[in-house]
């Protein structure tokens, strides 16, 4: 599959037939990088890294002429710097992000009723009911694209196929600023030179077993007896990847967006030893995520802890809660134990908090005196104070003094 660099772009003929692609997968390029660039016009055609500038931090995006030096996101910014000597560092902006995907969004939307929000800069939209007002699923590709240029200034991508899969990856061939259509009779052509590693599902080591059975292209994997591959990654795996390589694949676009997860992570300056800093950092983490939690109605049956050490090494713990929470106070005292519970540790890089497993809010059955009650007025106030005036604007009393082993009343 292409590196996202833009060194396999391939799209399509003006006159291809969409007739049987009414899935699109519309991706915005190089989004954060983009949106920084329209404040820096000048700037376009250099590389540029979106990160904060200092020597621990990673890269949260880079743009086209940075990739071609190899420059990924989540690489550490010191590493892009050596590839690519020349690349500009801008510092990111994220109400600038949310801005311009609420206008993206918002197209979308006028183009029809079922788009399917896959995160801040891409969707899956199924057209196959504007055909008689907007046209054909290529037509409508081309008006979402033309818009979104006019309307924000952005570029997107978009990929039309019979099923989400195919739809997805043919938008990232069609990258920057490009359509691909697969029509369905040509899904089996298209998907089969590629290699395993371009099939959902397919992760290193997955990948490094396939190569052991000499496996390297999906059209290996489809001419591969579904049973054998079942024998080799294990039942539900081998079927998946059977299916995908063949073009199967019935998910439908659905406009219900399921949050799984809800995390925040801090990367520190310098590596922390100290394990009162770490509960901080744990407690304003913690804090981030229950006011997200709130805001979008749900609650976590799970709390996970992550830490990387200064190698880089990654470790995780999870604890499930006794009952779904959505609130900081719960988050922090389960956050914290897991914390403790990794005993003797080497100096940490990264620390995160997630909060997983989540359900709508309100779902769990409630003691006629929950304990609480109190906790949950409290932060619900302090969501309505951090709205207006921001989200440092009150904090727990903890992150203001030296004592962050508890939360404070």
């Amino acid at each position: 599959m292409s590196k996202q660099d833009g060194s396999a772009r391939q799209v399509s003929a003006a006159s291809v037939d969409s007739s049987t692609s009414p899935i699109l997968h519309v991706d915005l390029d190089a989004f954060f990088a983009s949106v920084e660039l329209l404040d820096h016009p000048h700037l376009a055609n250099r590389p540029v890294v979106v990160a904060r500038d200092s020597p621990r931090s990673v890269v949260t995006a880079a743009n086209y002429p940075a990739r071609r030096f190899g420059v990924r996101s989540a690489m550490p910014l010191a590493q892009a710097k050596r590839r690519c000597p020349s690349a500009v560092v801008l510092e990111p902006h994220f109400e600038k992000y949310r801005h311009y995907s609420r206008l993206v969004m918002s197209i979308f939307d006028d183009m029809t009723p079922t788009v399917e929000r896959l995160g801040i800069d891409e969707a899956f939209l199924d057209v196959s009911g504007a055909g008689k007002v907007l046209g054909s699923p290529a037509q409508v590709a081309t008006l979402i694209r033309q818009r979104v240029r006019d309307e924000t200034g952005l570029a997107c991508s978009v990929g039309a196929a019979s099923t989400k899969f195919v739809a997805k990856l043919a938008s990232g061939r069609a990258k920057p600023d490009g359509l691909l259509v697969i029509p369905a009779a040509e899904t089996l052509e298209f998907l089969h030179p590629l290699p395993v590693s371009a099939l959902w599902g397919v992760g290193e080591a997955t990948e490094q077993a396939l190569t052991r059975h000499a496996l390297h292209t999906i059209g290996d994997i489809a001419a591969t007896p579904r049973e054998s591959l079942q024998r080799a990654l294990g039942t539900a795996l081998g079927s998946k990847l059977h299916d995908l390589a063949n073009g199967i694949d019935p998910r439908r676009v659905t406009t219900e967006r399921v949050e799984k997860s809800v995390g925040h992570e801090m990367t520190f300056e310098v590596d922390v030893t100290d394990g009162e800093q770490l509960r901080r950092e744990l407690l304003r983490l913690c804090t981030r995520v229950g006011a997200r939690l709130r805001a979008n109605g749900l609650e976590a049956n799970t709390v996970a802890l992550k830490l990387r050490y200064a190698d880089f090494t990654t470790i995780s713990r999870s604890r499930k809660l006794s009952t779904p929470s959505d609130l900081a106070r719960t988050l922090f005292t389960e956050a914290r134990a897991l914390l403790d519970s990794v005993g003797e540790h080497p100096p940490v890089r990264l620390i995160g908090v997630r909060a997983e497993q989540l359900v709508e809010a309100g779902g769990a059955a409630l003691t006629l005196w929950d304990q609480d009650d109190g906790w949950r007025d409290a932060e619900r106030t302090v969501d309505g104070v951090t709205r207006r005036f921001g989200i440092d604007s009150l904090r727990p009393a903890s992150l203001l003094s030296p004592r962050a082993d508890r939360p404070r009343p």
